[in-house]
């Protein structure tokens, strides 16, 4: 039996000059999450299942699991992985967002075939472009 080798999760942080609430729609809506990551069929519904719309990549199944409005929402990722994001209101309009990616595992590969240890240096790389560039961009815009 194989052991599993955790890596260690994607963490994500940038403060944003807006509001919580802003934050909270861009990262809790189909419509915001579309605005700055890629569409959905999300619903900030805990227990909801949605599709996130992965371009090249097909269609991921995914699934609300933790839900506490204007702070943090999580859910489960294609097969593996999960993700959250996390709010912090900084008071004057600032908000601090946080996106948490886990559930890597060296001995496993995702459903295309790729091994984690690969996947998550992409990712890695595409989620502090997203996260530091293109959600403020749309957030503060």
């Amino acid at each position: 039996m194989q052991t599993q080798e955790t890596l260690t999760e994607i963490r994500k942080t940038v403060v944003l000059n807006a509001p919580i609430e802003k934050v909270w729609r861009a990262v809790a809506t189909a419509e915001g999450i579309a605005s700055w990551w890629m569409p959905s069929t999300f619903e900030p519904v805990l227990g909801k299942e949605f599709i996130l719309h992965a371009g090249d990549f097909g269609d991921s199944p995914c699934k609300v699991t933790e839900l506490d409005p204007k702070n943090r929402v999580g859910f489960d990722f294609g097969k593996d992985w999960h993700i959250t994001f996390e709010l912090q209101d900084l008071g004057e309009n600032k908000t601090e967002f946080t996106l948490i990616h886990s559930g890597w595992d060296a001995n496993k590969q995702t459903e295309f075939g790729q091994p984690h240890t690969m996947v998550r240096g992409i990712m890695d790389g595409g989620w502090e472009k997203i996260v530091k560039e293109k959600l403020p961009s749309v957030i503060e815009g």
